[in-house]
């Protein structure tokens, strides 16, 4: 069985951040990740928030951090973790993670598993994930190129990447169920100005349209009832997103919505278990954010573990 002084699950921006802080702590550090270390992160297109960076990308972002800390002594595997046992009595202030290749033992852990997409609340559109459906512009805009598709959503999120995707499409249908878009003013100015974009504000999916595959979509307008159909085999779902917490037990204090509940060094009410990213129960889901979390978490981890000594 695998022992770790920290193991962290999830390489976003907050579990690489992490992973640097604790190896530079000295700590013997396995961070965990189901597909390729960034997350979410290496999928955003252009990024001009990070400080000191003007424009960067989410991938070169994304490896300039896997680099970093690898390069500081962090341990990379491909793992699913499907279970997590808190330390109980005769357990030496271990917790076990649960994994399809086995067992893990760490004396602490930081849950940096970020967020989800959410779908729409239908059959229709669950089946259609992957055909027509999808929640990464950048992933599959290119799919689309020369044709109309349809954004839903009204988030910054959802605004950036209807503007991404016109660099493919023709034209790009933005839905919003409110009056207005919740997205900051400097990116609604932005989508504003784009010639390839149609919103439609006070609206929301009736239908996909298609059987096999999205051949287009039925949106009502909330106001009148009035309902149209859109010519877009391609729907982008910017909805809202949801915390990858299914496998933590019950003892692991969580907000409304799943969000995991910690304290101003991240702690979990859990003792050892930290949290630090998206995951969180946070007012702000940022790149910036998650790292500064996952500095937090870390050095939270150092002093938990300073005290078992």
């Amino acid at each position: 069985m695998s022992e770790r002084e920290l193991v962290i699950i999830g390489a976003g921006p907050a579990g690489l951040t992490a992973a640097i802080y604790g190896c530079r702590a000295g700590l013997s550090v396995l961070v965990l990740e189901r597909t390729i270390a960034g997350g979410q992160m290496r999928l955003t297109g252009d990024i001009e928030n990070w400080p000191g960076l003007g424009i960067t990308t989410g991938e070169e972002l994304s490896e300039n951090m896997h680099n970093q800390a690898r390069a500081f002594g962090a341990e990379f595997m491909d793992a699913m973790v499907t279970g997590l046992e808190t330390a109980g009595e005769g357990s030496g202030g271990w917790h076990t993670l649960k994994t399809e290749g086995g067992d893990i033992k760490a004396q602490a852990i930081i849950v940096a598993t970020g967020a989800y997409h959410k779908n729409l609340d239908s059959d229709k559109a669950r089946a259609m994930a992957g055909r027509g459906v999808s929640f990464c512009a950048i992933c599959d805009g290119g799919f689309y190129r020369g044709k109309e598709v349809a954004v839903v959503g009204g988030g910054n999120s959802a605004l950036e990447q209807a503007m991404y995707l016109t660099n493919h499409a023709s034209k790009v249908h933005v839905i919003h169920r409110r009056d207005e878009f919740r997205a900051d003013r400097l990116v609604r100015d932005r989508l504003a100005k784009n010639p390839k974009i149609v919103t439609h504000l006070s609206h929301e999916v009736d239908d996909i349209l298609g059987t096999n595959d999205v051949q287009g979509l039925s949106i009502k307008d909330k106001k009148t009832g009035k309902t149209t159909e859109l010519n877009t085999p391609g729907v982008f779902m910017f909805i809202g997103n949801a915390p990858h917490t299914e496998f933590l037990p019950e003892e692991i204090a969580k907000a409304e919505g799943g969000w995991l509940v910690t304290d101003t060094v991240l702690r979990t009410n859990v003792p050892g278990i930290f949290a630090a990213g998206d995951v969180r129960d946070t007012p702000l889901r940022q790149i910036v954010t998650a790292a500064a979390d996952g500095a937090l978490a870390a050095m939270g981890a150092y002093e938990y573990l300073q005290g078992l000594k």
